[in-house]
């Protein structure tokens, strides 16, 4: 977290890199095999904070709507291909990442920072990287052969898509 005049140029190539290169890389990696077999699977990580209002994470959350819009037009172009391309958007969960100790701005501790989004979710606990499975799970099954180009909201109903 970071407010925006705070960011320097390294630091915004630094969260791009990781939230949108690493998944064009890794895209170009596997595409033609999954074109050339008629049959893909491709579930991207995006945000929930793309759809609410978080200050001081302006490159965290462009990157993260970059992966919708990656998915989306990804969607478009494999679809005839039999390659299916969605994405997940996780809530704050609980990881080693999240946890790990960085100053939040504003003072606030990363506890405080779980218990209010716990406080503003329907389902009132913390986010586990477990709670993304089953999601997972079926994007990448035969079920889900006729969904493709979506985002996912996981995150306990704190935001609502329509």
């Amino acid at each position: 977290m970071q407010p925006f005049d705070q960011i320097t140029f390294d630091d915004w190539r630094r969260v791009l890199s990781v939230n949108l290169d690493s998944m064009f890389l890794m895209t170009k990696a596997f595409a033609d095999g999954m074109r050339q077999r008629k049959w893909g699977r491709i579930i991207n990580i995006a945000s929930d904070t793309v759809s609410l209002l978080v200050p001081n994470l302006v490159h965290y959350i462009s990157s993260k709507a970059g992966v919708v819009g990656f998915t989306r037009s990804l969607a478009t172009e494999f679809g005839e291909h039999g390659v299916n391309v969605n994405a997940i958007a996780p809530g704050l969960t609980r990881t080693p990442g999240t946890l790990a100790d960085k100053e939040i701005p504003g003072g606030m501790s990363k506890e405080a920072l779980f218990e209010m989004m716990v406080h503003m979710q329907s389902i009132k606990r913390g986010e586990v990287a477990s709670d993304l499975v089953g999601a997972v799970s079926f994007l990448a099954s035969d079920d889900a052969a006729f969904i493709t180009g979506q985002t996912l909201y996981v995150n306990g109903g704190l935001t609502r898509t329509t």
